[in-house]
């Protein structure tokens, strides 16, 4: 019997699933045709020519000359390399906390059913839609010697301060936008880590008598492990990537304080045109944030955490 079931297919066809399964194999993946090609123009093609790039002398002007390892000799001994690695290092340190915890204590504060929490979640939200060329403009106005801060702070007597000019200020108020502009995204993705969590849960941690802090470290905490997974890994590469801010806001000053590994890359390529130097540095960019990827990926797979 389990033989001639085998050769009959569906309505007692004989072979008739397997022959569809047999012809139609391929049928799956051309739905992926088009996504992958896309992938491939866009992502797969361009990074093969940076690759060969970092490798070559390229000025746009002349054709490209194979160099070998020269400009990662170069980059070593590059003293503004070192400058741009240290200040995204501290831009990641600046910007983890106010993207991975902070947005956490935004998302609960609307993961309540009011009437119009839907306004105040978009509200929170409309930064990360707007231009960040748009917003940092804004933030020039506004962080600018005569802008409101400085306004504000002289009212209480602590003004005026140079945030923009000043290389004690600039870094951590580049890192201050940049976390506001993102904290919208950060926060809908805890939004929807915390609806995912058990109610019965939270309510029988209130029943064994858990107060807010408790309830929110022993089961709140645990339940979004894979929700700190995803922004622990997007606030490192948004860190570490930052540029638009740096140039509309700085440009990389002053005296290379906001100079960013993301910055520097751009201006070696588009004001040096010294592509083969610039794609290098991108490589070695490449190569720290995929060391990111995977440490984040070790710690927030440990059980013990």
């Amino acid at each position: 019997m389990s033989g001639l079931s085998g050769r009959l297919g569906a309505g007692g066809r004989p072979g008739l699933r397997g022959r569809v399964v047999g012809q139609r194999w391929y049928t799956p993946y051309l739905f992926m045709v088009p996504g992958l090609l896309l992938y491939a123009a866009m992502f797969a093609w361009p990074a093969v020519i940076a690759i060969q790039l970092s490798f070559s002398d390229y000025d746009i002007v002349n054709p490209i000359q194979w160099s070998g390892l020269d400009n990662f000799v170069r980059l070593v001994h590059d003293p503004r390399v070192w400058i741009a690695l240290r200040n995204s290092l501290l831009f990641l340190v600046m910007f983890l906390p106010l993207t991975v915890i902070a947005p956490l204590f935004l998302a609960m504060l609307v993961n309540v059913k009011l009437r119009a929490i839907q306004a105040f979640r978009m509200l929170y939200y409309l930064p990360v839609i707007t231009s960040m060329v748009a917003v940092a403009v804004a933030w020039k106005y506004v962080f600018n010697r005569e802008g409101v801060v400085n306004w504000l702070l002289q009212m209480v007597g602590l003004g005026p301060i140079d945030f923009l000019l000043d290389r004690h200020w600039a870094l951590p108020t580049v890192v201050l936008l940049e976390a506001w502009k993102n904290a919208g995204l950060f926060m809908m993705i805890y939004l929807a880590g915390l609806q995912a969590v058990p109610s019965d849960h939270l309510e029988a941690a209130k029943i064994d008598g858990a107060n807010g802090r408790q309830r929110l470290w022993h089961v709140i905490v645990p339940s979004l492990r894979p929700t700190f997974a995803v922004t622990l890994i997007l606030s490192m590469l948004e860190a570490m990537r930052a540029f638009e801010s740096v140039y509309v806001l700085t440009r990389g000053g002053p005296l290379d304080s906001t100079l960013t590994l993301g910055y520097y890359i751009w201006s070696k390529a588009f004001e040096d045109y010294d592509m083969g130097y610039a794609s290098a540095v991108g490589l070695v960019l490449w190569a720290i944030m995929i060391v990111l990827a995977a440490v984040n990926l070790v710690i927030t797979r440990r059980k013990d955490v």
